[in-house]
């Protein structure tokens, strides 16, 4: 094969199928080859055969290979996408319940606060085994990241390995969609502007035609129908002027205003990703098993149950011939042909948003080409965003610190940053849910943080 070599890595996960799909549909792609790595050999062999049953779908003749160990898949690859999960189904139920002892009230709880935290100490340490072979392996390789906390994730990597390494999330080109429908206008007419840090970017410009939309928006966050579908962010929005790139159950868990009693629960979230608690911890076993479930009949050609596909993130509305929005195969293709994209991505901040942290992690307009990312120079957030993005930033660069330094105590004072968590509680209490928690997932965590 004279195309790309593409080698995922956690290549069970759900978005497997799109990026496979995706990179096949391109028209500007040379066919090449997909390494598929997954430490689960069934999920894995179920994830090749689904990716030959796409290429097939798809009338184009790239190459798959798959291994449990990535080592054998690495060298000469171009691109790497990183979509592991370590440990989560075993840690799941632990991430929200032990906080809930202690009023910490989560939605997701994957990629800040208590769960988040957890998630990090979990994965990082498999993350950064990862950079380091490739660094041996594939030195030249772009490395794509989809795996939360997106943040601490991104943030390691650029503190310890020399990789290029570009976070990626599809809340930017998701809510601004959204936004284009809210507000009844043709997307590719809607003008914007976004930047802040991954789950807490901000529109700090909406305009058709040289009209600002916002003061449309605040009307249209008074009709009922419509504010039900996001009220934390629209509540947001009326109080700090700006809307927010991630969904209101999600975002909810950055901010101290919504969680932190049952009655503002009741107030102001709703079911599913608008807040629902426990949400991701009651289902995302039951996800799981449906696409593998999926999977299994999709591959046999079988028919496929309507229960499958309904409600489970990646399948609802999957089509084995149209391309999404997802941002890999762009990049992909972008650095193949050297034909510029747009993408919004998560790099070092380095000057690139004036009041932020320049050591966190900030998501911006990026261009990308043949040269790899270019990640625009935003400016000034309006300071209220700011301030918001920065509570979130000590939290990580603490836990991220702490694993990079086998530093407990900043790991647990981690903890007690967290908007959230201070909200309803004290250090001392904080204290006793770090602990039960690091003791809980003890099996799961660097030695460092059971000692």
């Amino acid at each position: 094969m004279t195309g790309p070599k593409v080698t995922i890595i956690g290549a069970g996960s759900f978005f497997t199928n799109a990026w496979i799909r995706d990179i096949t549909l391109s028209e500007k792609l040379p066919e090449g080859d997909f390494a598929l790595v997954d430490t689960d050999e069934k999920r894995l062999d179920l994830s090749k055969k689904m990716a030959e049953k796409l290429i097939s779908e798809t009338g184009s003749n790239w190459e798959v290979t798959a291994s449990t160990e990535s080592e054998n898949l690495l060298p000469e690859s171009d691109y790497l996408i990183n979509t592991i999960e370590v440990a989560g189904m075993e840690n799941v139920r632990e991430d929200y319940e032990i906080p809930k002892k202690y009023g910490v009230d989560q939605c997701i709880g994957d990629t800040t606060g208590p769960g988040g935290i957890m998630k990090a100490f979990r994965t990082i340490p498999a993350w950064l085994d990862i950079l380091e072979d490739a660094e041996k392996l594939c030195p030249d390789a772009l490395v794509l990241n989809y795996t939360n906390p997106m943040h601490m994730m991104t943030m390691s990597a650029n503190k310890a390995s020399n990789m290029e390494v570009v976070g990626l999330c599809h809340s930017v080109q998701g809510t601004s969609r959204q936004l284009a429908d809210y507000l009844e206008v043709p997307y590719e007419e809607l003008e914007w502007e976004c930047a802040g840090i991954n789950h807490m970017s901000w529109f700090t410009n909406l305009e058709h035609e040289g009209r600002d939309l916002y003061p449309e928006l605040l009307r249209k966050a008074e009709v009922p129908e419509i504010y039900e579908q996001d009220p934390i962010r629209f509540e947001m929005m009326k109080e700090f002027g700006y809307f927010v790139t991630e969904s209101s159950g999600h975002f909810s868990e950055y901010l101290p205003y919504f969680r932190k009693d049952p009655d503002l629960i009741d107030k102001y979230c709703r079911e599913g990703y608008r807040g629902e608690s426990g949400f991701y911890s009651r289902n995302w076993p039951d996800w799981r098993k449906k696409l593998d479930e999926f999977r299994r009949r999709w591959v046999k050609g079988e028919e496929i149950a309507e229960e499958l596909m309904v409600g489970t993130p990646g399948l609802e509305d999957f089509d084995p011939k149209e391309r999404s929005h997802e941002y890999g195969s762009y990049i992909i293709e972008a650095h193949e042909t050297g034909q510029e994209t747009v993408i919004f991505g998560n790099f070092p901040n380095n000057g690139l948003i004036d009041n932020l942290p320049d050591d966190g992690i900030v998501e911006v307009k990026t261009l990308v080409d043949g040269g790899g990312f270019h990640p625009c120079r935003f400016g000034t957030l309006p300071e209220q965003l700011a301030g918001l993005n920065r509570s979130n930033m000590t939290v990580h660069k603490l836990t991220v610190d702490s694993i990079l330094n086998e530093d407990r105590e900043k790991g647990i004072r981690a903890f007690m940053l967290d908007p959230l968590t201070a909200a309803v509680s004290t250090p001392s209490r904080i204290r006793d849910m770090a602990e039960e928690l690091l003791a809980a997932e003890s099996e799961y965590i660097p030695d460092y943080l059971t000692n």
